[in-house]
């Protein structure tokens, strides 16, 4: 398996097959975009086509709706249906005599509006007025076509099937009184037989109307499910898969009924010369593909056969792990170029080969050095751990508990492990006690200091050595220039931003304006330090600051306040992580 995918992993193939997939993308791609381009053009234009039909088929629907619309509202404005509506409205109740005079008045809806099976007349509270018996309108009606028809104000609403006359389509309308300042006054209910809405059974395109409350109206589909209807109605695709075809779907909506006329027409219609169109296609792709092949072989080939040449020659030009040059010879500029090239690569790797063995040799040497300096540290830690014990037997517990402490200071300060860059806040506080405690022995009772710091900080990670330069500042610049006793005060706590302030404060001699200024220029050029030389200096820890957090995020993060005899405060700023 190795062997045949090696095979086939030559540069010769490569080049083959990344040509033929180049080729054959570029053909399809081309090939795809044109038949797709010119489908959508059929489509497109068979779609507006439709949709000309479909506003047709729609004119036609509300040219009947808008006669019915006009007869009903000459009914309603019609004097005696006025008059028998303003009596109802003011009380009375009309006779069966005046009942009898008002189908002259309303029928002319039912003579002249095509598909009208029925008009019906009622008074504002519901009252059947006209048929003479009738059912009350809460009853022949849902309750929410009534408030509907209310709320549009006298024009005529549709609304889909009854549900007491399932072939009929029921319209109602709001009756105002002309007289009275147009307060409502009755209602006007007119039944269509939905055969108004027919569609030819025999016509090509499938036909739907279907009303406000998803239900069918009309249709020459047969056997429409009403999951099909649902589809219509929410989805927003352009084609259907019906009866086991595939339609093209026309939506128009009707502004005067709100209701909506689905036109289905078959996608074969659409499209049968793009099978015609495929066929154009495919024979002169498939005629410059054969093509492309027999030339990308030849191709293929002219490039490759020197190129393997010049393989066989590097193969047998490494002697004794010392890489050969070949002869520089060919007859194009590319294959000249390249062994040249490769020359240069030889004498390069050969010089780098030698480099590599003495920095081998060299680094040797460097750790053997860095193992014996390593005595050093042991050997400090192991003379004081013998100078303890010595005081012990000799009872000297106070100066024990000093050689104990500093022993821990140079523990804590001696480190060569990079993991030991980030302590604790509860272990950098503890190691600048223990700095505190030594300085102690040398300046007595002038020293005194307090710690303070909640106990949730205590595990919060910050770069080793940084508060204990500033205690030794705050030592040599402010007790030791004290006349009198004088106090370290360290406290840590948690800004409104998020960060982790320590302090370091002491009650000193102070600084006057012009060295505190002087102070602050000198930021990251270089240290602040006593005239005795002793401490890191505060541009060192603002330094080694900027090189943790950035420069730009921790431009801010060492700030010193003083006053001349008043003492100095210098803040940490670290975020919490």
């Amino acid at each position: 398996m190795k062997i045949i995918r090696r095979h086939l992993n030559t540069l010769r193939n490569q080049m083959l097959f990344g040509s033929l997939l180049v080729m054959t993308l570029i053909l399809g791609g081309v090939a795809i975009v044109t038949f797709k381009s010119v489908s959508t053009l059929l489509k497109i234009n068979a779609e507006k086509n439709i949709q000309q039909t479909a506003v047709q088929a729609n004119g036609r629907l509300e040219a009947i709706l808008e006669q019915i619309d006009t007869l009903t509202t000459e009914a309603a404005t019609s004097t005696y249906v006025q008059q028998v509506l303003q009596e109802e409205a003011n009380g009375a109740t009309i006779s069966i005599s005046e009942q009898q005079k008002i189908p002259p008045e309303i029928n002319i809806v039912q003579l002249y509006g095509s598909g009208v099976e029925a008009v019906y007349l009622y008074s504002y509270q519901g009252r059947s007025l006209y048929p003479f018996y009738g059912e009350r309108l809460q009853n022949a009606v849902r309750a929410d076509w009534i408030n509907e028809a209310m709320q549009k104000k006298g024009s005529l609403v549709w609304f889909g099937n009854d549900r007491q006359h399932p072939d009929s389509i029921v319209a109602i309308r709001l009756i105002k009184l002309i007289d009275q300042n147009f307060m409502p006054g009755g209602f006007l209910l007119v039944r269509i037989n939905r055969s108004a809405f027919s569609f030819p059974p025999d016509d090509p395109n499938k036909m739907l109307l279907v009303g406000v409350d998803g239900n069918e109206i009309a249709t020459n589909i047969p056997d429409i499910g009403h999951s099909t209807v649902a589809y219509l109605l929410h989805s927003s695709q352009k084609t259907i898969r019906l009866n086991n075809q595939t339609y093209m779907i026309v939506r128009q909506h009707s502004s005067i009924t709100r209701w909506t006329l689905f036109i289905l027409t078959p996608i074969s219609e659409i499209t049968d010369g793009i099978s015609m169109l495929r066929s154009a296609i495919l024979i002169p792709a498939g005629a410059g593909f054969i093509l492309f092949i027999f030339l990308s072989l030849l191709l293929s080939t002219i490039i490759t056969k020197p190129i393997l040449k010049l393989i066989r020659t590097m193969r047998t030009s490494s002697r004794n792990g010392v890489l050969q040059e070949v002869a520089a010879e060919s007859s194009t500029v590319e294959l000249h170029e390249l062994q040249s090239t490769y020359n240069e690569m030889v004498e390069n790797i050969n010089n780098l080969i030698r480099l590599v063995y003495e920095k081998e040799i060299l680094q040797s040497r460097t750790e053997l050095k860095a193992l014996q300096a390593q005595i050093n540290p042991h050997f400090l830690f192991n003379t004081l751990e013998a100078f303890y014990r010595l005081l012990v037997e000799k009872e000297q517990p106070e100066l024990a508990e000093y050689v104990i402490t500093m022993s821990g200071l140079f523990r804590y300060t001696i480190s060569r492990n990079n993991k030991e860059e980030w302590v604790s806040l509860g272990e950098e506080l503890e190691h600048a006690e223990k700095y505190l405690s030594i300085m102690k022995m040398r300046l007595g009772d002038r020293l005194s200091w307090d710690i303070e710091y909640p106990f949730g900080l205590a595990s919060c990670k910050i770069p080793k050595l940084i508060i204990q330069p500033i205690v030794e500042n705050a030592i040599v610049h402010g007790v030791e220039n004290r006349i009198g006793p004088g106090k370290v005060f360290i406290s840590a706590s948690v800004s409104e931003s998020g960060d982790l302030l320590i302090r370091v404060q002491d009650d000193g001699a102070g600084m006057d304006a012009e060295t505190l200024a002087r102070i602050k220029r000198a930021g990251g050029s270089g240290d602040v330090v006593s005239s005795k030389r002793t401490g890191m200096g505060i541009s060192n820890v603002r330094r080694r600051l900027q090189l943790y957090y950035g420069k730009k995020h921790f431009a801010s993060g060492v700030s010193i306040t003083s006053r001349k005899g008043e003492g100095t405060t210098v803040q940490l700023k670290i975020p919490l992580e």
